[in-house]
């Protein structure tokens, strides 16, 4: 490992960039780049290419039809790499930035997006220009991922993040920190499931008998439902959305329920997947369709993980950082390459608080701490 004096040095250079940060994480967040808009994620996208390129990388706009463009920048050499993780997306829509344009209050930068996860994007390029600056070269070249769709479950970019997962040694992933700044080593799986539910109509009064209630087979089905959730494992399964019926004095033909499901662990996935995708009807004239399944597969807390964390830790504590690990039942694109096998670190973006809501902030001191952080293992691995 490099002495602690070198870790410092990272460290000090980029606290005295904490000001220019800040001014890059202005100018991201005030672009809007929701999901669902190619037009304004691909404007986004553009922009951030320009921003690689003048670290030296090599940049690529990987074109997609449906979706924003994604960003491909590879910097350094070596015959291996590291993959560097992080989305441009928000779940904002556009116009959202006009409304509550970035401001800083209170040592706090306040924007739509800045913590989910502008401020992760902040931080890999001045961790990269830092290292530039210093003259330091990583063993292995670094590949940045810049995906436009992960915030709704990376469907075009998800092949792209395991082709360049199984080439790399390690995968560095640059969602914010847990609550309180742990890094996180694991992340539930999470699963999406849609119930379509197939009675018969009849008037509810004149007629009742001749009715199949779509309703009363639903209320069955989501008491079954929430009946798998195991806490002490870790496995939640939630009905969010039901819908069903027309009218009151009508019994109730349909019914459609949109079910998430959450797992610590791919051995609970393996038990609770079957009993949701083969449900059977309580009053045996209903009929019963599920669609769906495992969106994200979980990211354990496995001793490859765990590995990396600890090298982080050590170089945190020879920066005078300290950092903890934690997990969330939230599921991110490292849930894709930790299934893989390939030793993932999440939470590496910016301390803070409120994301997806309007009260997201960055706490403004963690930016250059955590780039620092980030360089290091750039460097150690």
């Amino acid at each position: 490992m490099m002495s602690s004096d070198l870790h410092k040095e990272i460290l000090e250079s980029l606290r005295n960039k904490q000001e220019e940060m800040v001014g890059t994480l202005e100018e991201l967040t005030n672009i809007d780049s929701p999901s669902t808009d190619k037009a304004h994620i691909d404007r986004f996208s553009n922009m951030l290419a320009e921003k690689w390129k003048e670290t030296g990388a090599s940049v690529h706009i990987l074109e997609q039809k449906e979706y924003g463009n994604h960003v491909r920048a590879e910097w350094g050499k070596g015959e291996s790499q590291v993959l560097i993780l992080c989305h441009m997306d928000t779940v904002w829509a556009a116009g959202e930035t006009a409304k509550r344009p970035f401001r800083v209050e209170n040592g706090k930068g306040y924007g739509p997006g800045a913590y989910d996860m502008k401020g992760g994007i902040v931080e890999t390029l001045y961790a990269v220009k830092t290292l530039s600056e210093l003259g330091l070269a990583p063993k292995n070249r670094i590949v940045v991922l810049n995906n436009s769709d992960e915030e709704i479950g990376s469907p075009s970019s998800r092949p792209l993040i395991e082709e360049e997962a199984k080439k790399s040694k390690a995968v560095l992933v640059l969602e914010p920190s847990a609550q309180g700044g742990s890094l996180k080593t694991w992340r539930k799986g999470v699963g999406m499931f849609e119930v379509a539910i197939q009675g018969r109509a009849a008037h509810a009064g004149a007629d009742y008998t001749r009715g199949i209630s779509a309703v009363q087979e639903a209320a069955h089905q989501i008491l079954y439902l929430h009946g798998l959730t195991d806490l002490d494992e870790g496995t939640t399964v939630n009905v969010g959305i039901v819908q069903a019926g027309t009218r009151s004095n009508v019994v109730a033909e349909e019914a459609h329920l949109r079910v998430d499901l959450r797992v610590k662990t791919q051995e609970a996935a393996d038990w609770v997947l079957p009993k949701i995708l083969g449900l059977k009807p309580v009053d045996p004239r209903v009929n019963i369709t599920v669609t769906g399944g495992l969106n994200r597969p979980p990211m354990e807390r496995n001793q490859k993980n765990l590995a990396l964390f600890q090298l982080a830790r050590a170089i945190g504590q020879n920066m005078g950082i300290d950092l903890s690990e934690s997990g969330t039942g939230g599921g991110s694109d490292g849930n894709f390459t930790s299934a893989l096998g390939i030793p993932t670190l999440d939470g590496l973006g910016p301390v803070g608080d409120d994301a997806h809501s309007p009260g997201e902030y960055v706490l403004l001191s963690s930016l250059p701490e955590r780039a620092a952080v980030l360089a290091g293992l750039l460097m150690e691995i």
